[in-house]
């Protein structure tokens, strides 16, 4: 979902997404809520992060506090590593309309978080 919102913010940037055990397909309710908002990410992909070792990035945001302790070290360059942290949504227990309330609450605190990080931080640098 944060790939999702950077991308719309400002297509200028490069925005990559992976996770350190990511799953066989992007989240269906992910795609749902996002779609919600105008955003699609129904043709993103899951990554590893292993695919990406070796890259250098001027920033390296983890999202999930899992990831935070398990991301394994970038050989690349790194501009500056962040932990923005968010609860898993897709952890969330109870019926279809919980757990999509979940995903929503979740995308919004992406979406508020995100954007504040790129006004004040990622556009000043563009």
């Amino acid at each position: 979902m944060a790939e999702g919102f950077l991308r719309r913010l400002d297509p200028r940037l490069e925005v990559l997404s992976a996770g350190t055990e990511p799953a066989a397909r992007v989240n269906p309710n992910a795609v749902r809520v996002m779609a919600e908002l105008g955003i699609d990410i129904s043709s993103h992909a899951t990554k590893s992060v292993e695919r990406f070792l070796d890259r250098s990035f001027d920033y390296v945001i983890t999202v999930c506090d899992d990831a935070d302790a398990s991301c394994p070290r970038l050989r690349g360059r790194v501009g500056k590593r962040l932990h923005i942290g968010f609860t898993d949504p897709a952890r969330a227990t109870g019926g279809e309309e919980d757990v999509l309330e979940a995903f929503r609450r979740v995308r919004d605190e992406i979406g508020a978080r995100f954007s504040g990080l790129y006004e004040g931080e990622l556009l000043p640098r563009l």
